[in-house]
């Protein structure tokens, strides 16, 4: 099997109101184990593991225009899920868009980090997976999916994102043994 070259986990919006909250997506319960053990793993090999949040500002953030309100800064809703044991040595990078890159430092601190290849996990693989997978890879980062760790509302939006990502930027999905084995 081959080794992912420098990689970072990269967990987008795993938050309370994502899974259980004002924005749920019930779908995105299933996919809490899976997510919860590659993150043990990552941490486990030396991987960093990097949350990519929303953490929206009342009454002005875009998004909250066509969501709802959602992720709203300083609220439960906008912390990660209790499951995912967010620790000291893992990194939080909040963002008011839907890339995890847009206007924020993440593309930095891969960059500090020696980082090559980001591996996705999180919601939505349709959306801000996938403008979080545009931007890494514009920004020359090699892109692969935990198919395991990510997920949609539906399942079309899931296949289509997965899709997308393999067809634009090259992105294949393993599963969690696979990755785990790339470390």
């Amino acid at each position: 099997m081959k080794r992912l070259e420098k990689p970072a986990i990269l967990v987008v919006d795993m938050l309370n109101d994502f899974v259980t909250g004002s924005l749920t997506c019930e779908r995105a319960k299933a996919i809490v184990p899976a997510t919860a053990r590659l993150l043990d793993a990552a941490r486990a090999a030396g991987v960093p593991v990097i949350f990519c949040n929303d953490a929206h500002l009342p009454g002005i953030d875009r998004e909250l225009k066509i969501w709802g309100d959602h992720a709203i800064v300083g609220t439960k809703g906008a912390e990660v899920i209790p499951e995912l044991n967010l620790c000291e040595k893992d990194y939080v990078v909040p963002k008011r868009r839907y890339s995890g890159f847009f206007q924020t430092d993440l593309h930095i601190l891969l960059q500090e980090l020696g980082v090559k290849t980001v591996v996705m996990t999180g919601l939505h693989a349709h959306m801000c997976v996938r403008h979080t997978s545009a931007d890494a890879f514009c920004l020359g980062y090699d892109v692969v999916v935990a198919k395991e760790a990510t997920d949609s509302f539906t399942e079309e939006d899931y296949l289509n994102g997965l899709a997308y990502l393999k067809t634009c930027y090259g992105a294949d999905a393993y599963s969690n043994d696979e990755l785990i084995d790339m470390f």
